[in-house]
């Protein structure tokens, strides 16, 4: 009888745990939209990323201001303007990433990498994986909310930052 009863009361206890379990949600519908995803000094590149309130400094590196082209290209009902917008450079745990944009309007149409993590030989093969990942989210999504890549947490964050500040470019 008494076994009945833990039974009983272990599988309810079970059932309510498992049906109250929240579902993914990507790290940038939690952060502020605004506002890209940081990873702290202390998250390891298999953790998922989580917003920090990392200072500025520590963010983003003081290179070189983003440049920016512009092309007029004709299209049906006129002209669309082309332009390639490259974000800052933003330092990870891994080394620095930037990367570069193209937009058709308000249509993002490509999305290069400039600069990867350079950490070694570990780093080429994680960007190898990820950076196509990231990339065509990007063009699905058409703008910087989009999922990091796990086993990527820096390379994530770094590419979502710079897309970020790209972005914010292109419509300041």
């Amino acid at each position: 009888m008494r076994r009945a009863i833990l039974t009983i009361g272990g599988t309810a206890a079970g059932l309510a745990a498992l049906l109250s379990f929240k579902t993914h949600t990507s790290v940038a519908d939690v952060a502020d939209p605004g506002v890209a995803p940081r990873v702290s000094a202390a998250a390891s590149p298999t953790t998922s990323a989580v917003p920090s309130t990392k200072p500025k400094a520590m963010a983003s590196s003081k290179a070189s201001p983003a440049k920016m082209k512009s092309t007029a290209s004709a299209g049906s009902g006129g002209s669309m303007t082309t332009r390639t917008i490259t974000g800052a450079v933003e330092t990870t745990l891994y080394g620095p990433m930037q990367v570069k944009v193209t937009l058709e309007g308000t249509k993002i149409t490509n999305v290069a990498v400039v600069q990867e993590t350079n950490d070694g030989q570990e780093s080429q093969q994680i960007d190898s994986f990820s950076i196509p990942k990231l990339t065509a989210e990007t063009l699905t999504a058409q703008s910087a909310r989009i999922d990091a890549v796990s086993g990527a947490t820096a390379t994530s964050s770094g590419y979502i930052g710079s897309l970020q500040n790209a972005l914010d470019q292109a419509t300041a």
